[in-house]
């Protein structure tokens, strides 16, 4: 009661907003160039975000991001599955070379570490990490649980109550070993934002 009470004396109003997100990212744009596969992927998300300390040029924020993701996933070198992977190697084969959708249900949650070029105008840089559900397995990954891992660096426009966000991001997903396979997925994505102040 007394931890719930101090911690809603502490969050300000003004420093917490609410968006939208759009991204889209592929596994075959620099620095990951994955040729034996195609992963594209579309990021729908909420974005909670609350500004924790803000000093001089710079601030540091609280960044949660809920999303609902769509992948289009599709093996390439259907000699990446191997005889040794499983006894249906040949079915799974031809599984995986067939252009499929994947959905994945996203929590990540980061840290953003902003500096203030001009008056309404930041940069900044994000790390962020949560658990995902997807809802098909791949050659890379396993169905269900894993983890999603996202490093950004983004470009901010502030006017008004409105915010204006433009990202560049990779991100990783993986199970750490919780399940086979986990080679896991990369992708370089592009995220456009729009935040409103409360």
């Amino acid at each position: 009661m007394l931890s719930s009470f101090y911690l809603n004396g502490q969050i300000k109003k003004e420093n917490l907003k609410l968006g939208l997100t759009y991204g889209t990212g592929s596994q075959d744009k620099f620095p990951f160039n994955a040729k034996d596969y195609i992963h594209k992927v579309d990021f729908y998300k909420v974005q909670i975000n609350y500004r924790f300390k803000d000093k001089n040029k710079w601030a540091f924020e609280i960044n949660l991001e809920p999303s609902y993701n769509v992948v289009e996933h599709q093996l390439l070198n259907k000699f990446y599955v191997k005889p040794s992977d499983a006894d249906n190697y040949e079915e799974l084969r031809e599984l995986y070379t067939q252009k499929r959708k994947i959905k994945e249900y996203v929590l990540n949650c980061g840290i953003i570490a902003r500096y203030k070029i001009h008056k309404g105008i930041s940069c900044y840089a994000i790390g962020s990490l949560g658990p995902m559900i997807s809802d098909k397995a791949t050659e890379r990954l396993a169905k269900g649980f894993a983890f999603s891992d996202i490093f950004g660096l983004g470009l901010s426009y502030e006017i008004n109550k409105l915010q204006f966000d433009f990202r560049h991001s990779v991100r990783h997903t993986s199970n750490l070993e919780l399940k086979q396979p986990n080679g896991g997925h990369n992708t370089t994505n592009i995220e456009f934002s729009v935040l409103f102040k409360l």
